[in-house]
């Protein structure tokens, strides 16, 4: 890709959450101890998933790779952002800001394509269980895993190939925290007919089609678990599931509200972004650890072990 194809502009001004310096101060302690936590967080989560042979199943084969895009998604955005509230030049290249967008892209796609895999998992446990080893064999979940990371980079690619060709001879200010498609497209004075077609497809594919491979793999589970007759059972089978449905709650729900909003650095669109690209990724491993008694059983003997091989 040439990335040298454009119009005087070398870099943006990114406005970023708060002009006020006490503000911006206040912002950095904050989104500092999220971004640690949100990598502390999945850090161990990948960890206690890679050392319990109890958790060595399709569903956390997926969560894994959650935790490992929920990672990259908060480090693609939260590093630039806290570098931005110190600084008194808040800057980032037009090759950064398109870098940005890309990975962006790669991680929301992935998550997006994941989120979906996992509800399929869970729709063949609770309504296939006899056939569920079948079902989800070690042949599938790879192909959804590996599928829903190449969709994301394919997704990407499209997308900022596109992108590269555009000539930014507008205003360079950015009303936000991180490069987004859209504020790259509103800067741009050159025909975006094909990336306005690129981008609606993206959203087609990994918005509204994941979006309706999760909810018809919960109206199933949802059925299925009202036609139990037992109030124990009912309970048993929507606990294996809850977690994942939280999880996607927040994610398509901070998501909708998010790209509802204008892009134009509005307080409540700037919240709902900050939920979407920043909390969401935090939240996640909580969700898993705290709703989930494997993961909580996992996380005990793991804990076990290791404070053996301290005394030892």
């Amino acid at each position: 890709m040439d990335l040298g194809n454009y119009s005087t502009i070398t870099e943006f001004i990114l406005l970023g959450l708060s002009a006020n310096p006490h503000v911006q101060a206040a912002l950095f302690v904050l989104f500092l101890g999220i971004y640690l936590l949100t990598i502390m967080g999945n850090l161990m989560l990948l960890l206690v998933i890679r050392i319990d042979f109890h958790l060595h199943t399709p569903m956390y084969f997926f969560l894994s790779h959650l935790s490992f895009v929920d990672i990259c998604f908060s480090s693609v955005t939260v590093p630039k952002m806290l570098e931005n509230l110190l600084s008194q030049k808040k800057t980032i290249s037009v090759e950064g800001c398109l870098a940005q967008v890309f990975f962006v892209f790669v991680a929301a796609g992935t998550e997006a394509c994941l989120l979906s895999a996992m509800a399929y998992d869970r729709y063949a446990a609770i309504c296939h269980p006899l056939l569920y080893g079948q079902i989800m064999s070690k042949q599938l979940y790879m192909q959804l895993v590996w599928g829903s990371w190449g969709l994301g980079f394919l997704d990407a690619l499209i997308n900022i190939f596109l992108a590269v060709k555009m000539v930014f001879c507008k205003a360079q200010i950015i009303p936000h925290y991180s490069c987004e498609m859209h504020s790259l497209l509103s800067l741009s004075c050159s025909d975006i007919s094909s990336n306005l077609i690129a981008l609606l497809c993206s959203t087609l594919l990994h918005g509204l089609g994941t979006f309706l491979l999760v909810f018809l793999s919960y109206t199933r589970i949802i059925a299925t678990i009202l036609s139990i007759s037992s109030t124990l059972g009912r309970s048993k089978a929507f606990s294996t599931c809850s977690s994942h449905l939280i999880a996607v709650t927040l994610y398509y729900g901070s998501g909708l509200l998010r790209h509802l909003m204008p892009n134009s650095g509005a307080p409540l669109e700037l919240i709902f972004s900050v939920q979407y690209t920043v909390v969401t990724p935090m939240l996640n491993p909580l969700i898993y650890s705290l709703k989930n008694k494997e993961v909580k059983a996992a996380l005990a003997r793991t804990l076990e072990k290791y404070l053996q091989h301290i005394r030892c």
